[in-house]
């Protein structure tokens, strides 16, 4: 893979400034993980799969990611760049400000369609919402699909543009890292969704007429405040 503009070395940092940052990614670490627990103790039914989530990252952090023969053949597969599967979760605390100015109850049917280990989707469970998740390298899933089947969550391996959204209400999606090409793609499967279904997309908005934007917060992600935007899929509008 070497030579391709997924190279990581331009996101490199200095020395000092490497160790700032990661002195402060483990202060809103610490913050977020004791909101987290607190929230929790309020569904404690949910509690062993969020630690379950925290542990499988404790031994394999997100930021971390070998270049592996799984993470060869699923990039070569939906055609993505390395860069873009590198990123911060979704901290429960945050997923339930998101997904409450959503609309997210009841009834819901949230999709995360770069799911991680499906932290977001324990807030989506939280409010009493039907949650599934699509993550693309199968060793994130392995590691939690079990305690989170428990907790009512469906996490799979697989390609999030190959994802049904036909029976979604609520879409996720943390494309803090993702190029315009990808961008592009996932917006094209956005559409297959039924018209009136939220969108939810974390740096950015959708930048298209039949997403208008409802809203838009700054929420704490683990790496710092980012924009939460929210969208409802409106094609009458294009």
């Amino acid at each position: 893979m070497k030579g391709q503009d997924d190279a990581l070395e331009e996101y490199e940092l200095p020395f000092l400034e490497s160790v700032a940052l990661q002195v402060s990614v483990l202060g809103i670490t610490l913050v977020t993980r004791l909101a987290d627990l607190a929230v929790l103790l309020v569904r404690p039914r949910l509690l062993r799969a969020y630690v379950s989530v925290w542990v499988a990252a404790l031994l394999r952090s997100p930021y971390r990611l070998r270049r592996s023969f799984e993470v060869v053949r699923a990039l070569k597969a939906s055609g993505q760049p390395l860069r873009e599967l590198i990123y911060g979760e979704t901290p429960l605390v945050t997923g339930l400000r998101a997904f409450r100015a959503a609309g997210v109850g009841p009834g819901s049917r949230v999709v995360d369609l770069l799911a991680g280990r499906g932290r977001a989707l324990l807030a989506a469970r939280w409010l009493g919402a039907e949650a599934r998740g699509v993550e693309l390298l199968e060793r994130h899933v392995v590691s939690v699909a079990e305690p989170l089947r428990r907790a009512g969550i469906s996490l799979v391996q697989g390609d999030a543009l190959l994802e049904e959204l036909g029976d979604a209400t609520h879409v996720f999606l943390a494309w803090t890292a993702l190029g315009p090409e990808t961008k592009a793609r996932v917006l094209e499967r956005l559409r297959t969704c039924r018209p009136g279904t939220r969108i939810l997309t974390v740096t950015r908005p959708v930048e298209a007429e039949d997403f208008p934007v409802l809203g838009r917060q700054r929420l704490l992600f683990t790496w710092g405040f980012e924009g939460v935007w929210l969208h409802e899929y409106r094609p009458e509008a294009a």
